[in-house]
């Protein structure tokens, strides 16, 4: 899966002021470079301004006066450019395009890392998936539906679920990028009117040495593909936040069915020295929340006032930022959490066995329901299932007690059927399967 780091923190230092300061210096050097290419420029001037449009030419200090002074972020960096590159060369600094033009695909190259980063942390995640699938495929539990016992599941079944909708996410990501990579240099408001006829092969030469696709309408009021980028991650955090709200939930005493690998050394409570907290879980869950928050702002975002809307652009931006820092953590700590999670069999089990067999009700009623019709069946069962609910005892013992049951059904035929084990359908093979087609995935972008 290459050598991409796969931390939050890479994903920050991608977006920090210092890489994205060289994000922009780098599409004003292939602007000129494609303009003097071209002949819009003087030939010389392509080849000095790419030489100065490095960080280390420019006086970063003069770029921050320069913002904070005219309240603008572009043009102190366009005029410290142009005397880096000295005269007369940085006369032609910029020419034809407009700041939003440089500041967005400075943005787009910034994603296109951020993406890489993502992948590769959603791809550990997806691994470890797959070998705790393929683990605990027979580890029989509790199937819980409304937050009451359904019917019989393995744990494996479960992790199933939780790997599932990341390859979709994984898939969406793939999908979303051909109409995020793409460079955007049609000046003023998108319909190159600094550049006439030219512009469109302009553009089409910055976008191949910036390694993007040109954008077809370069309009600046367009933001739909950074708003659906936004909406990506929230599903992808909302999956990743069910995934911790559940691992947190079974963590509970009252559950014990996992916990959390936790270091050496690790304390949960200044008071309660028992606490065995579900931090990474929490911190999922609580970066998970932050990352749906934005979806509101990226949609809004959309609503773009005539040419451009100055106020929803930086909202946008900001959207997209955080949601890619956010998820970095969230992936990180999920990665993690599911890396390291601990699984036990024989509480779970336990757990099985609380209701003395009822969650093996529906198999006896399929049983039943093939001798004397499935509502006939269904209205014995419940009145069984009452009957233990109410006045406690066995289930096994109340259904022998029926005459209506024991006409079709022998002892040892009840026995059978209320065994967890007869009653957890495919989900072990559900499991392997799930399993499987992680790890065909992730071996075909291998």
């Amino acid at each position: 899966m290459g050598t991409v780091p796969d931390s939050a923190a890479a994903i920050r230092a991608e977006l920090s002021p210092e890489a994205r300061l060289q994000h922009y210096l780098d599409i004003e050097a292939a602007l000129a470079l494609t303009e003097a290419e071209l002949g819009v420029i003087p030939a010389e001037a392509g080849p000095a301004i790419a030489a100065a449009a490095r960080a280390e030419r420019v006086d970063r200090g003069r770029i921050g006066e320069g913002q904070a002074k005219a309240g603008h972020r572009m043009m102190p960096i366009v005029e410290e450019l142009a005397r880096a590159a000295g005269e007369p060369a940085g006369g032609w600094v910029h020419w034809g395009a407009t700041s939003q033009n440089i500041e967005q695909t400075g943005l787009v190259l910034a994603i296109r890392q951020a993406l890489g980063i993502v992948g590769g942390l959603l791809n550990a995640t997806l691994e470890h998936l797959a070998d705790l699938a393929e683990r605990s495929g027979e580890v029989l539990m509790a199937g819980r539906t409304h937050w009451q016992h359904a019917v019989p599941i393995t744990f494996g079944f479960k992790v199933a679920t939780w790997a599932d909708p990341l390859l979709r996410h994984r898939e969406r990501l793939t999908q979303v990028r051909p109409r995020l990579l793409i460079a955007m240099t049609g000046g003023a408001v998108g319909n190159f009117a600094s550049l006439g006829d030219i512009g469109p092969a302009v553009q089409a030469g910055v976008a191949r040495r910036l390694g993007l696709a040109p954008m077809l309408l370069p309009a600046r009021n367009l933001a739909d593909p950074f708003a659906e980028l936004v909406l990506v991650l929230g599903l992808l955090a909302a999956s990743g936040g069910a995934i911790g709200d559940e691992i947190a939930r079974l963590m509970a005493p009252e559950f014990g069915e996992l916990a959390e690998n936790l270091p050496d050394g690790d304390i949960g409570s200044s008071t309660m020295p028992q606490k065995r907290n579900a931090k990474k879980a929490m911190l999922v869950a609580t970066r998970s929340a932050e990352i749906r928050a934005l979806a509101p702002l990226a949609l809004d975002s959309v609503l773009q006032s005539h040419e451009v809307d100055g106020a929803r652009y930086a909202m946008l931006e900001g959207a997209v930022e955080r949601s890619l820092m956010l998820t970095g953590d969230l992936l990180e700590a999920l990665r993690d959490l599911v890396g390291g999670l601990q699984f036990f069999p024989a509480r779970m089990r336990q757990n099985l066995d609380l209701t003395q067999g009822l969650i093996s009700a529906e198999a006896v009623m399929l049983a039943l329901g093939r001798v004397i019709g499935r509502q006939a069946a269904h209205d014995v069962v419940h009145q069984a299932s009452l009957a233990v609910a109410e006045r406690g005892g066995r289930f096994l013992t109340v259904l022998a007690a029926d005459p209506r049951v024991t006409e079709h059904l022998t002892a040892p035929e009840l026995a059978a059927l209320l065994d967890p084990s007869n009653h957890a359908g495919l989900s072990a093979l559900l499991a392997r399967e799930t399993a499987a087609r992680v790890r065909q995935v992730l071996a075909a972008n291998d």
